[in-house]
């Protein structure tokens, strides 16, 4: 009986230790979206969760553009 609990103990750790997101503070939920000028929004992606060094990675690759015509800004936006 023992060794079931030490085995099932065993098994929900190392569940818990292979997550993505470890650390809540290190996890945003991002989107690329498209502003005007003024701040109104124009459009907006889907909502992805990213963590670490996935976060760093999606924002490195999405920098913030200005469309010289409309003055139209699409950034990536998290919370």
């Amino acid at each position: 009986m023992k060794r079931n609990l030490l085995f099932g103990a065993a098994i929900l750790f190392i569940a818990w230790a292979a997550t993505s997101c470890n650390d809540l503070g290190d996890c945003q939920f991002c989107k690329i979206v498209e502003r005007t000028s003024g701040g109104d929004l124009v459009n907006s992606g889907s909502e992805s969760e990213y963590c670490g060094s996935d976060l760093d990675a999606f924002k490195a690759a999405n920098p913030t553009i200005t469309n010289p015509v409309t003055g139209n800004v699409t950034k990536v936006e998290c919370h």
